[in-house]
């Protein structure tokens, strides 16, 4: 059996912990805002998209969370994340940075696929497992327990799976842990049930 034992939501108003309000947007720069909660220091922030920010904040309050991520090697972790827009809000600044600018941003660019933010988490963590980054019209969880369900073995002992989205003002990060083993943790069993009720828990 494999378990659900820690998730992260972080959405245009707040930022959630296992269901709990660690954060709530006050109006300010509400991502920036979060970065600094975390008190981390990370100048590499800075210069990511809003989709590649909104899942390192997701992914580092998570990680604080669970204790026990730390156990794992760096190759023992796999990285499977969707949306529905993939990298489009980035691609609109891209292609306006040149029509209005007359010169196209290499540091933009950079962002204008989506698995760009599974880069910057496996930098960030020194992970080094199996990653994939797919579009689906909406939040798939049969996708999210056939997947992992599918690494987790011999090599692969734990996924950081994830729903991230970023559409104009819109912000949505939903990440979750399944590890192979209880923990001390919420030890939800890893099924299309309990991904669908955390979800809609989290967007409730």
């Amino acid at each position: 059996m494999n378990y659900i034992t820690t998730y992260c939501h972080i959405n245009s108003e707040s930022c959630k912990v296992n269901g709990a309000i660690v954060a709530e947007n006050t109006g300010e720069n509400w991502l920036k805002d979060l970065y600094l909660n975390l008190g981390i220091k990370y100048p590499k922030f800075h210069k990511m998209d809003t989709l590649s920010q909104v899942a390192f904040l997701a992914s580092e309050f998570l990680i604080r969370s669970n204790e026990d991520i730390g156990k794992y090697k760096e190759d023992e972790i796999a990285l499977i994340f969707s949306n529905k827009t993939s990298s489009l809000n980035t691609d609109i600044k891209y292609q306006n940075s040149y029509e209005n600018g007359g010169t196209a941003s290499p540091a933009m660019f950079v962002y204008t696929l989506p698995n760009i933010l599974l880069g910057e988490i496996s930098i960030r963590n020194k992970w080094y497992g199996e990653h994939i980054f797919t579009l689906f019209p909406t939040f798939n969880q049969k996708y999210f327990v056939d997947y992992p369900e599918a690494l987790l073995g011999e090599y692969t002992k734990a996924c950081l799976c994830g729903w991230v989205e970023v559409n104009n003002d819109k912000i949505e990060a939903f990440l979750f842990f399944i590890e192979k083993k209880a923990s001390k943790q919420l030890n939800l069993l890893h099924t299309e049930q309990n991904i669908e009720r955390l979800y809609k828990q989290a967007n409730g």
